[in-house]
């Protein structure tokens, strides 16, 4: 049987060095807890960048994925299935939209809306030919496409992948000011996250998108919202612009929309948007495929009859007073809404790669972001228990990770 660090070792060998994972080989998943090759149990508190919100393995969608993969898997859309209408239906009856594009990841999903925004731009609102504009945030995160990476602010998605893309204008994130001096009669979109996951769980100030969704609606700028990682319950509300009291014309979900057991993403819009798209111009061989939907159908049930959004709400508050109730000099600042926290560290704590490794050697599975940052953001399905033991492994790393003097508890 091959040992953990002979499966790091082929990891190394064979494959392309695009990621820098923590040394933890992992086999076995169940609820909020993973199981790595030589039987050791984690605190799973990344979910997978929340693409496992339901949970590891969740029962009822292996049941909907096994009885799927026995009638039907893959037609492409040159034929239809008897699963893709169902999912059309009730993803529309859920999320209060008109039409939806299925995909397969995320990026497919961001790439799929640039598309159609800009259709939509010139044959509804007038733009000039080739002259569409589309306004994103700095420090935003949207995938690693060419495209995508073309209007990041990022210089590590950035560096030696160019030339780019055009067509896309940056502002800064949480200032409505500088969005309504960007947007011009030629600005097709505006594309943001609710809030912006990568970048370090930064939440906009109070009424910003309020202002944006304002700004969108009086200039007729499609206001396209990416909910990759916000939605489907991780910020204790279906979509995070739930918070605001808004509407997108153009949301974006997927990750934990197939609850981890099949890459599936959507594109949720009104009539207008995605009306403007004609056959052949638009598709994937595997988008909307029946396995997907079907999955995908049950992640939703589950997610909804199991109350795991009220739980995210619920599990998140406490967890995040709990952790607000920690002294440590090394904490600067704590940020979150529902599940979807992070701690920022002092800039001279040593980085928060070593604190990651060292909460896994504590029981707990994290990652670090932007050299400073962690996230924490474990499965919906987590209990007030696991949650404590979370907060237990987080307090004993800070104190014993303090440089001598300071004091975490």
């Amino acid at each position: 049987m091959r040992t953990a660090s002979d499966l790091i070792d082929l990891e190394r060998q064979f494959g392309a060095r695009n990621y820098h994972p923590l040394d933890v080989v992992l086999t076995r998943g169940e609820g909020v807890w993973v199981w790595d090759v030589d039987g050791e149990r984690y605190l799973d508190c990344l979910s997978a960048y929340s693409a496992v919100n339901q949970g590891h393995c969740h029962p009822k969608i292996r049941e909907a994925l096994i009885e799927q993969s026995q009638r039907l898997t893959l037609t492409s859309r040159a034929f239809r299935n008897d699963q893709l209408p169902l999912f059309y239906e009730e993803i529309c009856a859920l999320t209060n939209s008109h039409k939806v594009l299925p995909m397969n990841s995320g990026a497919e999903a961001v790439e799929t809306a640039i598309k159609a925004v800009r259709k939509w731009a010139y044959e509804v609102k007038g733009v000039p030919q080739d002259r569409a504009e589309v306004i994103v945030c700095a420090n935003a995160f949207h995938g690693r496409t060419i495209t995508i990476v073309g209007s990041s602010t990022d210089p590590l998605a950035r560096t030696s992948f160019g030339p780019f893309t055009p067509g896309f204008q940056v502002v800064p994130f949480g200032n409505a000011d500088a969005l309504a001096e960007a947007i011009t009669p030629n600005t097709a979109a505006f594309l943001v996250e609710p809030i912006q996951g990568e970048a370090g769980v930064i939440l906009p100030p109070p009424g910003y998108f309020k202002r944006v969704r304002e700004l969108c609606t009086r200039h007729n700028v499609v206001l396209v919202l990416d909910e990759i990682q916000t939605g489907l319950g991780r910020t204790g509300k279906l979509l995070a612009e739930e918070h605001d009291g808004i509407e997108a014309d153009v949301t974006l979900i997927g990750k934990a929309l197939a609850g981890g057991f099949y890459p599936m993403s959507a594109v949720l819009s009104n009539l207008e948007v995605l009306g403007v798209l004609k056959p052949g111009e638009h598709g994937s061989t595997f988008g909307g495929n029946p396995l997907a939907c079907a999955i995908a159908r049950a992640s939703l049930r589950v997610l909804t009859e199991e109350r795991m959004i009220d739980n995210a709400a619920e599990q998140g508050a406490y967890f995040l007073s709990e952790l607000q109730k920690l002294r440590s000099n090394v904490v600067q600042e704590l940020r979150g809404r529902g599940l979807m926290i992070a701690l920022q560290l002092v800039p001279d704590a040593g980085g928060a790669r070593r604190y990651s490794e060292a909460l896994k050697n504590a029981g707990l599975l994290c990652k670090e972001t932007h050299t400073d940052t962690l996230r924490f953001a474990p499965p919906l399905v987590i209990t007030r228990d696991q949650v404590d033991y979370a907060l237990e492994a987080i307090s004993t790393v800070l104190r014993t990770l303090a440089p001598h003097g300071e004091r975490a508890g």
